[in-house]
């Protein structure tokens, strides 16, 4: 009979699958809020790169579960769902809220079977259809970190169906379904801790539905045995039997628990349960006044809100308090109906049993009665007991219903409920398509929550609408003046906002707030390890100021002492002692943290970068490359070690610096420091059209790239395009009228291809100005002089680049060749100085060196911190630059530069030939 009555017909899921998609339909225009930014958008467990492992060696939120932060959430079955959505879509929203959606229906449609055991198949439906629009769930099924509450009911109520089969003809015990049903637990419990609570329902099952005993009757009978007249019977020893194997299997899946979270409690902090860390009395009279207030929350679900830790509930502090009436009213209400379910027998007694079972068990791991949690209260744990509170519902409605003269307003009153509901559900999940609608909702119920305001202010801080969040940080501040994270939240808009005062003044103001270091006492048991950065913050902000370095290192140095594991704080400090020119300090500050935390990426980033200040680029190289092992998309290492594969002149090292380059380009298809730095590699490779092609995308980008535009004149001079090299250094004066080396090149194309002196002597004459000892534009300058035929004007001229250049041998020879000329008949018409051969190919020689200068740039220093003070993505800045100075010439390059000057001085020669045979 109980199977029958536990089949759900086709109609019945198609109604519940309708009900559920009219109310939430719309959760799938949501976004990720709260929550869900640390679980999804923040856990690198999604991630497929992210071996699978590591989902079961990690919390909810991608967190070690060895670490002290971690929540010691274990739910690693919900994370792999979320695992399987990045899968399928990354980061699109869509397919995370429809899963759960979904999953929403299947819970529906299992406790719709659940309800038939207990109710009749009407009152089962309206059971089923009040949850399935219960406003209170919309935080677990819009919300998409729910998901832990949906399946995890799922399997919960999957093994209490399994239980409800091991019962065989004349009492006998079927093992399979209680197998079945230990296998389900766990996998419940997989999902979230609650889910082992299945066990104790099926314990009351077991004894007071299945076997049918009553609360006196089980007392006359241990009565009994105890005086004993009498033994205990087979089918009771049959259910201790059966009652055994469920305890010693739950008993297991505890002690895996704890070995799961290595005998560590997590670590919360009074702002997120004040309650928990009240003296007695308050601590017990507060959690009690909180099981009402539960309660209240799921008869009249009318005011939700998504945060209620802090100043939401004061704390009860004393007997006297109006509210311990409402405690009292409850316990007594819940304690008549155990009386009544425990003490009578029959079908109404055994309904309210489950349902109290439902209500109770699965709450008692969030109830704070046994152990502290890290809320006050959360809307979500309630999806579970909200089950038992629909099925005490339809039951009282089933009784209201039979009788005649309540039948009709038992209907309307259902009616209005089922539809009441469903449009605070639909309204409801509005308020989670984004963070800002989901905080400025709660403080609408709200406005004693510090976190509240916080979080509106972090929402809008996201926007860059500082002015505003500003405004919300300060007023949380007013609300709970001891947060610590406000005031840090206060300082960071005024950096923001560049109101560096303001901004180390709200530091202080949370720096004051912190705990004195106590020697020896761990200092997360004082204070949340998230509040230390504000040292962090505060030493990054001072540090801007040259001459503040030793006072900021000082904080940072503070931070660790109290907390010697915090890595943050090792990896800042890193950064300054580089800033510091402390290279091997830093060396040893990253050393250090990477003992902490060997799979951070930007760790092993930052210490390559120590080896390029400590010139040893091999070191370098090795640890670019082990950053690129952890996170082969780490922007940062693509394109910095793609450069010192430039600068190290080894032709072997190019195919694999140019493939990194194109990796950076793909991730970052918007940076024109990529593209430049593939056309640096094809002009070295010879490749003169694919390194046209990768300049002009870099200009495309960056119209006013000084290295790009210099870089492609350069290419067209160098391959016979002098004309078309023109523009280029057209566009790149109009940008950076003083480039010397453009002014060079541009005087050297008018001068020997178009023959316009005029035009070539203004670029000589424009780099004098700016540097007036640059012998490069003197002594091009003397050759202009010496086609205008001005020949004591270019000796003149000669002679004062000699002197600024002394040893250089070319300007004595074309000295003496103006000399000459000055005393031979001074017939100089048909003689010329070699603009087109010694200035034009020192010009070049030099333009050569430029190119190299240009990709000698060594990768930038900055290290990448993560810190919300700080950028997570820093770029390289000034990843190339023409005008940096070459330290080190590889062979080629001198070979190259060497074969370029004796051309230059066999056509100098040839030309003093002429010149002295004239």
């Amino acid at each position: 009979l109980l199977e029958k009555m536990a089949d759900v017909s086709l109609k019945e899921a198609a109604l519940i699958v309708g009900v559920v998609a009219a109310c939430y339909w719309n959760s799938l225009f949501c976004g990720f809020v709260f929550d869900d930014v640390s679980a999804i958008l923040d856990n690198k467990d999604l991630h497929p790169s992210t071996p699978l492992r590591n989902l079961f060696q990690n919390d909810f939120w991608g967190t070690p579960m060895s670490e002290e932060r971690s929540h010691k959430s274990y739910r690693p079955l919900t994370v792999l769902t979320f695992r399987l959505n990045y899968l399928f879509s990354e980061l699109n929203a869509v397919s995370y809220h429809f899963l759960n959606l979904v999953f929403h229906v299947v819970v529906c449609i299992v406790f719709l079977k659940v309800c038939k055991l207990f109710l009749d198949n009407r009152s089962s439906v309206v059971a089923s259809l009040l949850f399935a629009v219960h406003p209170i769930h919309t935080e677990a099924v819009t919300g998409v970190v729910g998901r832990a509450e949906l399946l995890s009911s799922i399997f919960f109520l999957a093994a209490f169906l399994s239980y409800t089969k091991s019962k065989g003809p004349d009492n006998t015990i079927v093992w399979t379904p209680i197998a079945v049903t230990v296998f389900l637990v766990a996998v419940a419990t997989l999902c979230k801790e609650q889910g082992i609570t299945v066990v104790g329902i099926c314990c009351v099952y077991e004894v007071f539905i299945a076997q049918g005993y009553t609360l006196p009757a089980l007392l006359d009978t241990a009565v009994q045995i105890l005086r004993g007249k009498g033994s205990i019977p087979f089918s009771m020893l049959q259910t201790l039997l059966k009652l055994i194997v469920l305890m010693f299997s739950t008993l297991l899946l505890v002690v895996v628990r704890v070995q799961v979270i290595q005998s560590q409690l997590p670590v919360f902090t009074r702002f997120d349960n004040p309650a928990a860390v009240s003296p007695s009395p308050a601590r017990q009279l507060t959690f009690n006044y909180l099981l009402p207030v539960n309660a209240w929350l799921l008869l009249n679900p009318s005011e939700l809100c998504c945060d209620w830790t802090m100043g939401t509930i004061p704390l009860v502090e004393s007997l006297l308090d109006v509210r311990n009436i409402a405690t009292l009213t409850f316990f007594c209400f819940l304690g008549s109906l155990m009386v009544f379910s425990l003490r009578y027998p029959g079908d109404s007694s055994k309904t309210v049993l489950m349902a109290l079972c439902l209500i109770v068990l699965p709450f008692i791991p969030a109830s704070n009665l046994f152990f502290p949690v890290g809320f006050v209260v959360a809307e979500r744990v309630l999806y579970v007991p909200s089950m038992g509170f629909c099925i005490l519902v339809a039951h009282g409605w089933k009784k209201l219903s039979t009788k005649s003269v309540l039948r009709k307003i038992s209907w309307v009153c259902l009616a209005a409920v089922l539809f009441t509901h469903a449009l605070k559900t639909l309204h409801r999940n509005w308020d989670w398509e984004s963070e800002y609608t989901l905080f400025m909702s709660a403080l609408k119920v709200n406005k004693n929550n510090a976190k509240l305001w916080n979080n509106v202010g972090h929402a809008l801080e996201n926007e860059k609408n500082f002015e505003r969040a500003l405004q919300f940080f300060i007023q949380a501040t007013q609300v709970q003046p001891d947060d610590i994270g406000a005031h840090m939240n206060v300082g960071r808009t005024y950096k923001n906002l560049n109101k560096t005062k303001e901004a180390e003044e709200s530091y202080m103001i949370a720096k004051s707030l912190m705990p004195q270091i106590i020697p020896g006492k761990k200092y997360a048991a004082r204070v949340a390890p998230n509040h230390l950065n504000v040292y962090i913050n505060l030493a990054n902000l001072i540090r801007a100021n040259e001459s503040r370095l030793e006072e900021a290192d000082q904080l940072y140095r503070q931070a660790i002492s109290m907390r010697p594991d915090f890595k943050q704080a090792y990896i800042s400090r890193g950064e300054l002692l580089l800033k510091m020119n402390k290279p091997l300090k830093a060396k040893e500050a990253y050393l250090r943290a990477l003992e902490l935390d060997r799979t951070n990426a930007d760790l092993w980033y930052n210490l390559a970068i120590v080896y390029i200040e400590l010139k040893d680029p091999t070191e370098a190289l090795k640890n670019f490359n082990r950053a690129l092992e952890l996170n082969p998309t780490h922007k940062l290492a693509l394109f910095n070690s793609a450069l010192l594969m430039q600068e190290s002149g080894d032709a072997r090292l190019r195919p694999e610096a140019k493939q990194r380059l194109l990796h950076y380009v793909k991730e970052e298809p918007q940076d024109s420091n990529g593209y430049f730095n593939l056309g640096m590699l094809a002009m070295d490779d010879k490749k003169d059209m694919e390194a046209e092609a990768w300049m002009k995308k870099a200009i495309r980008l960056q119209p006013n790239f000084r290295s790009a535009l210099f870089n492609l004149a350069l290419l067209y001079s160098q391959t016979g395009k002098e004309l078309m090299a023109l523009p280029v250094l057209e566009d790149l004066l109009r940008y950076y009228p003083d480039h010397t080396k453009g002014l060079i090149l541009k005087g050297d194309i008018l001068m020997n291809q178009k023959k316009d002196i005029v035009g070539a002597k203004k670029c000589f004459e424009k780099i004098l100005e700016l540097d007036p000892h640059n012998v490069q534009g003197k002594h091009n300058l003397c050759v202009v002089y010496f086609e205008e035929k001005d020949l004591i004007k270019a000796e003149k001229c000669l002679v004062e680049t000699l002197a600024l250049a002394p040893h250089e041998e070319y300007i004595q020879r074309h000295l003496n060749i103006v000399r000459s000329k000055i005393a031979s008949l001074g017939a100089v018409e048909q003689s010329s100085l070699p603009s087109d051969g010694t200035a034009a190919t020192e010009a070049k020689k030099k333009s050569v060196q430029n190119l190299k200068e240009a990709k000698s740039e060594k990768a930038t220093t900055q290290s990448k911190v993560d810190n919300k003070e700080h950028s997570k993505n820093k770029k390289p800045t000034e990843k190339s630059s023409v005008d940096k100075e070459t330290p080190k010439k590889s062979t080629k390059e001198i070979k190259d530069i060497e074969k370029k000057r004796v051309a230059a001085l066999k056509r100098l020669e040839e030309i003093e030939r002429i010149l002295n045979g004239e």
